[in-house]
């Protein structure tokens, strides 16, 4: 074999794994399986934070057309799948029940309140839960990846110094091709944690960005819902923004 046909077989990945100890074998295989997992993560996490913002979008611009917050619920159904609109079904659903009671005093207003904010906490809690899935495996694979696979480069460094003593040649030949095998359990720990560690800071960055809007909007409901509160008991509240 020539000089540059034992050059390219040393960067060839798969002649690498195929010559590598069971233990380091096992380790690749490992980190590959990880690599696929985080970017199954990385390609769900970023198509649902695209269509989560864009139905955000779409149902704020509705709320800022002038149409009222009644007429908007009824278009979003009594169950709505995206948080922002649920949010204003459970507010408007609560002011209805209490204003089939007839008007309120201070205390009823207040309770009224209190009912609603724990309502809106409660939802935003679990949405803040539901939108942050996944990251710990985005998480876990990059931190420990490149720890996973320091390990397989010690232990087939470990083994090709034991071969090589045996065999008793310190040529830069024979060693070589046992530190190839060894380095590349390395570079694929860094193959799999790189991407994991960007996405997971990015999605993090986005999921309190998505957690912070839902918050906005709750205030937002709670101030139109004061309003209406402070209003006289003549006034129609279907007119109330």
């Amino acid at each position: 074999m020539t000089i540059a046909a034992e050059a390219s077989s040393m960067l060839n990945p798969v002649d690498l794994f195929m010559r590598a100890d069971m233990v380091v074998k096992a380790i690749m295989v490992g980190l590959a399986v990880a690599s696929v997992w985080s970017w199954v993560v990385i390609f769900d996490k970023a198509l649902r934070f695209a269509t989560l913002n864009s139905q955000a979008n779409a149902f704020e611009d509705a709320v800022g057309s002038g149409r009222s917050l009644e007429e908007i619920a009824a278009q979003a159904g009594p169950n709505p799948a995206h948080p922002l609109p649920r949010m204003l079904v459970i507010a408007l659903s609560d002011w209805r029940e209490a204003r089939t009671r007839g008007a309120l005093n201070e205390g009823q207003a207040n309770l009224l309140m209190a009912r609603i904010d724990r309502a809106l906490d409660s939802l935003i809690a679990r949405e803040g839960q539901r939108v942050e899935n996944g990251l710990g495996v985005l998480s876990v694979v990059a931190t420990a990846s490149p720890f996973i696979g320091l390990f397989g480069t010690v232990w087939g460094i470990m083994n090709a110094f034991g071969a090589i003593a045996s065999a008793g040649n310190t040529n830069l030949t024979t060693v070589a091709p046992a530190i190839s095998e060894a380095l590349f359990a390395t570079a694929i720990g860094l193959f799999a944690a790189i991407p994991a560690y960007i996405a997971y800071n990015k999605f993090s960055i986005d999921a309190g960005k998505f957690t912070g809007r839902l918050e906005s909007f709750a205030d937002d409901l709670q101030a139109a819902v004061a309003r209406r509160l402070g209003s006289t008991p003549s006034a129609d509240p279907r007119r109330e923004v």
